[in-house]
Parts: structure tokens; sequence; C-alpha cells
């Protein structure tokens, strides 16, 4: 899950050193997540079938490979065009990412334990800002940018050489049965997860403006160097990693339906920190942690509802449709959010990063309410 957006994360954390020797403008910046998950986005349906027929073990493996692929690229990229071009190869592991991992978990681990163990494999994600934001961002005031990339790329390689010696070897599934098992309750291929990728949707846009802009933001606006202001993804990604264990192991069903929205009206705070920060430099440190805490911990716990809710078989394909809205709007919202810090206008970026997460909220707080009203669940 690190490996699976750590190009991203990347782009983000080295975004001042990118527009100042590799002459990226701001709105190019955002275009590169844009084109990364807008492809993740299109290719995530693909790779949800994909995962249910071949097996998590292959799909780990071609993962790791193709995000020590997109990193390369990166490493050696002369301009834009290679940058995008290798954002748009890393969007096939992101697509690749949740629905492998998610069919590992329900193949492996009993049902009293996924949800902690899903907390615990969402927060790779944040494991990979962490890495990017402290660790690879000092590298490459060493070694340079280009250094810092490439020394994430062949530690790719090297997992996913750990990944075909370690982990156990994929079943063949039957003839004209369904691949894998999906979940602990059979049910409709619909159920909720139109609404969880309708709030992923609008929670994703306004995580990707603030993993793409943060560094930025504190570098143009607050005045810190590149390192310092590296370290906010490095927090993001630590209270983000705390946040999506934590609350990941308290989505039991009963809770799990209503933490969804709570965490989206906690991240409206959080931006609203932000739009703060400016007068109180102190104060984009608490929402660097916020944003980790609220808005990150949302992603862990709508895969834990999928699971609890998907129908036998289709644990990929719907941990795959959840995940197309997250990276629709990651690809979304950072245009956006650029448009705006070209011009300075950074206040107002956060107050739509703020409406996002209020549009998150009130999605997923409807489902909820729909839910309960029902008295049965949608499943």
């Amino acid at each position: 899950m690190a490996f699976s957006m750590m190009q991203l994360f990347l782009l983000g954390a080295l975004g001042p050193r990118l527009v100042e020797r590799l002459g990226v403008t701001e709105t190019e910046l955002g275009l590169t997540t844009t084109v990364g998950f807008g492809a993740a986005a299109v290719l995530s349906p693909v790779g949800g079938r994909i995962v249910d027929r071949v097996g998590p073990r292959r799909s780990l493996v071609a993962l790791l490979l193709l995000s020590a692929a997109a990193l390369g690229l990166i490493a050696a990229a002369p301009g834009v065009g290679v940058l995008l071009a290798a954002v748009a190869l890393g969007g096939v592991p992101q697509a690749l990412a949740n629905p492998a991992t998610n069919q590992a978990i329900l193949a492996a681990v009993p049902a009293a334990r996924r949800g902690s163990v899903t907390g615990t494999k969402q927060s790779g994600v944040q494991l990979g800002a962490f890495a990017a934001g402290l660790p690879l961002a000092t590298a490459a005031g060493l070694v340079g940018w280009r250094g810092a990339v490439g020394v994430a790329a062949g530690a790719a390689l090297l997992a996913a050489l750990w990944a075909w010696r370690s982990l156990p070897a994929d079943a063949e599934p039957p003839v004209g049965r369904a691949p894998a098992p999906g979940g602990t309750r059979a049910g409709k291929s619909g159920g909720p997860v139109p609404w969880l990728a309708g709030f992923s949707l609008f929670l994703g846009a306004g995580i990707a403006s603030v993993n793409t802009y943060l560094v930025l933001f504190g570098v143009q606006r607050l005045g810190l160097g590149p390192a310092v202001a590296g370290a906010l993804i490095a927090v993001l990604g630590v209270a983000g990693i705390a946040g999506r264990v934590g609350w990941s192991r308290a989505a039991v069903p009963g809770r799990a339906e209503w933490l969804p929205g709570g965490l989206a009206v906690g991240a409206v705070g959080a931006a609203a920190l932000l739009v703060a920060a400016p007068y109180a430099e102190p104060l984009v440190w608490v929402a660097a942690v916020a944003v980790g805490v609220c808005a990150v911990s949302g992603n862990a716990v709508s895969m834990v509802l999928v699971m609890q809710r998907s129908a036998p078989g289709r644990a990929g394909r719907d941990s795959a449709r959840v995940a197309a809205g997250f990276f629709a709007g990651f690809a979304l919202g950072p245009p956006l959010f650029g448009r705006l810090a070209e011009s300075g206008r950074y206040g107002t970026g956060w107050g739509l990063v703020a409406a996002e997460f209020a549009l998150a909220g009130a999605v997923a707080l409807t489902w909820a309410a729909r839910d309960r009203w029902t008295g049965k669940g949608e499943r």
C-alpha cells in the first residue's frame, strides 16, 4: 500500500524542488496528481476483476514492479511530459492495491480481526507519505531529488522480490465458480458501495489538494524551508497511520456506518485551521495532524465497510468501485486548487477543501441515516 501511491507523495513532498529545478508550474504540479489518479479511477474496475481472477499474490508482485518502473521514470524525467507519463503508469498499481490487499485479508484473516488488520494495511499509504515527507525529502537535500526517487524505486524492486518469495501461492479458482470469497455478508452488488464511492469522491478531492500543496503552502506562504515544510507530509502520514489503525479497529457493525460522516466533519475543521495558519503558523502543524486523523482515516473505514457488506465473490470489484471514486476525487481536486495557488489565493483554496470535506460528510451521513431507518442495512 505504501508503494502504490509513493510516486504522488514524492511529487508533493518534492514540489518546491520540481518548481525550481525542473520548471514545473503550480498548475502542472496539480496536473500530475490528476493524471495519476485519473488513470487509477479508469482502471480500478478492471483491476478489481483482474484481482478476483488471478489472486492477490500475483497482483501484489505486479503492483510493486510497476511502482518501481513509475518511480524510475520520474527519477529520469527531463521535463513535465515524461513526468506525466510516469504518474499515468503509476495509476496501475493504485488500481490494484485495494482489491489485492482486501482479497488477501478476506482469504487469510478471521472475520473478528479484519477491521484492525484492514486499518493497519490502509495505514501503509500513510507510511508512504511519511517516507516521502521525511527520509526521502531529507535525502533529496543530500543526493538530489532524482537520487531520492531512485532510492524509492530500488526499494520497490526489493519489495516485489520479497512478495514473490514470501506470500503464499494463489489458489486456482474452480472453473465456473466465484474466484475468491468476497465478504462475510451476502447481498446485492450495490448496497452501500455507490454511497461510499460518492463519499470517497469528495473526500479524495480534499485530501489530494492537501497532499499536493501543503508543502508548497508552507514554503510560499509561511516561509518554511523545503525540508521543514516537507516534514508536514511526514506529520500527516504519522497521524494518518494512527488514525487508520484506531478508527478501523473501532469500525464494528452498528458504529462503522456513522464513522465516515463524523470523520469528514472533523476534516472540515482541519481545513479551517489551514485557512487560519498564515496568522498563526503553529496551526499548520495541528492541521496536518487533524487531516491525518480525520480525513485520511475515512478511506480506511470505508474499506472496512466494503468488506463487511460485500456479497461473496465481489470484494475485489466492490473495493475497486469505492477506490475508483476516491481516485476520481484525487484527479479532480488538485487542478482546481492549483489555479488558486498559482494566483496566491491559498485561503480560498483551503475553503474549497473544507467544502469538499463537508460534501463527503453529507453523503456519508445521509447513507448512514437511510441504512438505520431501513432497519436491515443496505447490502
